[in-house]
């Protein structure tokens, strides 16, 4: 390799993100052929090492010098060595090699087939039975698939679903938006809860209309189930008067069963004692439960087979 004396950097390193980018542009391709020549001390076996012409790696150990504006190795006839500057550098370069090497292996890992990563969220009130049930069936045929669960109410998830952070998620309602592929999947009858000895609690069925001039304890502004009751409550011919909001199904029939107001939930996983809770016949009261996916982004097989296990599951989602 040709000696030339180094040439001022091209790009000085500054604390400037914009520079500092650009840096990293123009050194990211040959950090590789450095490791290479620094490894073997010989431009000609690392060219082979490597397979690349020797011409192509001498010019880039050149170009790598001059972006640097320092001298990285010294020439002895056929062989190099590494200078005190070139040793500092290599170091870094090997940990910057090793990180993208590990990255490339967890990419790779995660998109297995047998044994890959899926990353699904689901609403609260999914997670004691609903999700549970599903991931033991999916699993009965995909035994090593890997997966990272997110519980959080319909409009974070969607958010998290467009940052990339979550691959699919159960939701309610279910959403209609550009950006968004969103599949329907069942639905769940909700039911008016009151306190057990509430005036209404010997009663089978109700118009929601009924409670009209109850308090109310209800999620907060934001979650899908909230604007379903909103919704309900306006075709009830009714504005509720809330006493409590809050984030969680279960702590609001807790709040019912202190006697603290009535609420419009879906059924409990286990009976709470405590309340009773009654069918409401008018309006029809049900929330919807649906699949959604980020459109155009395309599927890794593991994410690939469980969208496709959910998918059939239409009709048969929620435990009977």
């Amino acid at each position: 390799m040709a000696h030339q004396q180094s040439s001022p950097a091209r790009l000085s390193p500054n604390s400037d993100t914009e520079d500092m980018s650009a840096m990293a542009k123009v050194l990211a391709p040959r950090l590789a052929y450095f490791a290479g020549v620094a490894r073997t001390e010989h431009v000609t076996r690392a060219a082979h090492e490597m397979n690349v012409p020797q011409s192509t790696l001498s010019r880039a150990m050149v170009r790598l010098e001059q972006d640097l504006g320092v001298d990285l190795f010294a020439r002895h006839g056929r062989t190099v060595s590494l200078t005190t500057a070139g040793r500092t550098f290599l170091a870094s370069v090997e940990r910057a090699l090793a990180e993208i090497e590990r990255a490339a292996d967890e990419v790779r890992a995660d998109a297995d087939p047998a044994t890959g990563k899926v990353a699904f969220g689901f609403l609260h009130t999914m997670g004691a039975e609903t999700v549970p049930g599903l991931l033991h069936a999916f699993r009965a045929d995909h035994p090593r698939v890997r997966f990272s669960l997110v519980q959080n109410y319909g409009e974070a998830m969607l958010e998290r679903l467009r940052a990339g952070e979550l691959d699919l998620c159960l939701t309610s309602p279910v959403p209609d938006a550009p950006d968004l592929v969103a599949r329907r999947l069942d639905e769940q009858k909700l039911r008016l809860v009151v306190p057990a000895d509430h005036r209404l609690a010997t009663r089978r069925r109700i118009r929601l209309a009924e409670a009209a001039d109850e308090s109310w304890v209800t999620l907060e502004p934001g979650y899908g189930l909230r604007r379903i009751f909103d919704s309900l409550c306006q075709e009830a011919g009714f504005r509720p008067r809330v006493a409590f909001e809050g984030e969680e199904a279960e702590t609001l029939r807790g709040l019912v069963a202190a006697g603290l107001g009535v609420a419009l939930l879906p059924p409990p996983t286990v009976a709470r004692p405590g309340v009773a809770e009654l069918t409401v016949t008018a309006p029809r009261a049900v929330r919807e439960i649906g699949v959604a996916w980020l459109a155009d982004r395309p599927d890794t097989p593991p994410v690939a087979a469980f969208k496709a296990f959910l998918l059939s599951r239409r009709g048969n989602l929620l435990p009977t």
